[in-house]
């Protein structure tokens, strides 16, 4: 999975990790998402968002107006019966636990096998770290501004779940995930 180290800002147990989760996407996305680097839980999981505190399948069934999808093959058709293609931004890099502030030594993923087989029309990021990240590593690139969207991550306790809905509902609101 990686090697270990010890950060010397923080003291903290650091750990190269290698993303080890496939993009969902098919040739009729519409909209990317991407994240920073999958957290612990979904690394373990090797599927997106499966901390069970994250708020990204609440957020996207109620934006849809569906039921929440439960296993990992639900979230799956849900987001490509829903134009959707979710990745992010980072292959690589050295990390504490699921930390976002904490990655160091990040190693893009490489976006073109999604962006040429699917039609893309819009990139947004979860949150800004894969706001900042995609912006360095992957706009110079692609040259498509990301929207950037509020972290669903249960650190981002300033948003509550009807403002998530709120806010991504406006860029990708259910009249886009269904074109």
């Amino acid at each position: 999975m990686g090697s270990n180290n010890i950060s010397e800002d923080t003291g903290e147990k650091m750990e190269t990790v290698y993303h080890n989760i496939a993009p969902v996407y098919d040739k009729n996305s519409r909209i990317l998402i991407l994240g920073s680097f999958p957290s612990v839980k979904s690394r373990e999981a090797a599927f997106f968002y499966h901390h069970p505190q994250n708020r990204f399948w609440k957020v996207l069934a109620a934006v849809a107006g569906k039921e929440l999808p439960g296993t990992i093959e639900e979230k799956r058709e849900f987001l490509l019966a829903h134009h959707i293609a979710v990745w992010d931004v980072i292959a690589s890099c050295t990390i504490h636990g699921s930390s976002d502030a904490s990655i160091r030594d990040a190693k893009p993923n490489d976006l073109s096998k999604i962006l040429d087989t699917a039609s893309i029309q819009k990139i947004c990021t979860n949150g800004g770290t894969s706001w900042k990240l995609y912006r360095k590593y992957q706009m110079p690139l692609t040259g498509l501004e990301p929207v950037r969207l509020p972290s669903t991550s249960p650190a981002n306790a300033a948003w509550s779940l009807e403002r998530l809905v709120e806010a991504w509902g406006k860029e990708i609101g259910a009249a886009a995930m269904m074109r």
